[in-house]
């Protein structure tokens, strides 16, 4: 397990697969984990998990030396496979933020950008959620050591809320709710407690976007409101969404 540019939460996530990790235990040695522990073993590694995004210089070095150790390598978390909440900054001026949030900037080596790591290495598997489910985490791990895909669906929330039984806040109440864009992994946890989804698990493979913004505003959410909805956890990832061209549809051939 190796930490980039991130809160810790999804390295925590493992830590609380106390009893699933039981089940496996036996098949697996942790070589690298120091959230956990201090001893640590050089590679190669069979699976590297890795948390949070590329932000610093030091940090490009790094994973591409984690790369080459790593028969396996799985992102986890928004910021691993999306860039992260700290991805903001990748539209604004960086070195005035330095300087607004520093009193010394010039010690402080970043760079423009936060990215995903799949940006500047080749990664076998995306792990979506802020944070990642572990039920989730779990599924990869065996999927890796049984040598077979990670049975990962690829679905929206919306398919959750339907197994729930939840009822359609947006439909009912006229909730603003990113569930029809998103994927699948939290159990629909938001609209459960009657919120609408905020986009945690970034885009789903059936995302279209022209179609949910108008809803949005609907529901009385402003341009500018709805920017801010989309561009939190996975903003990279919804912006590269949204600057896909509009999907013809079948039925009406329509855009």
């Amino acid at each position: 397990m190796f930490k980039f540019a991130s809160c810790d939460g999804c390295q925590l996530t493992l830590l609380d697969c106390e009893d699933e990790l039981l089940a496996i235990a036996a098949e697996l040695d942790i070589a690298h984990f120091t959230e956990a522990s201090s001893d640590a073993a050089p590679g190669p590694y069979d699976l590297a998990l890795v948390e949070g995004s590329v932000s610093t210089p030091e940090h490009l070095d790094r994973i591409r030396r984690i790369r080459a150790e790593s028969r396996h390598l799985v992102t986890i978390g928004a910021c691993a496979t999306a860039g992260g909440i700290q991805a903001l900054r990748n539209y604004a001026d960086v070195e005035e933020y330095l300087a607004t949030v520093y009193a010394h900037p010039e010690y402080i080596a970043t760079l423009a950008t936060s990215t995903p790591i799949s940006a500047h290495v080749r990664v076998d598997f995306e792990l979506r959620g802020c944070p990642i489910d572990r039920g989730q985490l779990v599924e990869v791990i065996t999927a890796f050591l049984a040598g077979r895909k990670p049975g990962i669906p690829n679905h929206s929330v919306c398919f959750a809320c339907k197994r729930r039984g939840t009822v359609c806040v947006t439909v009912a109440h006229g909730t603003p709710c990113l569930g029809p864009v998103t994927h699948a992994g939290c159990g629909a946890l938001c609209p459960t407690y009657g919120r609408g989804c905020y986009g945690c698990f970034g885009p789903a493979a059936t995302t279209n976007l022209p179609a949910l913004i108008p809803l949005l505003h609907r529901d009385g959410m402003s341009s500018e409101d709805t920017d801010r909805f989309l561009h939190t956890y996975n903003v990279t990832a919804f912006t590269a969404v949204e600057s896909q061209e509009p999907v013809a549809t079948r039925e009406e051939g329509t855009q």
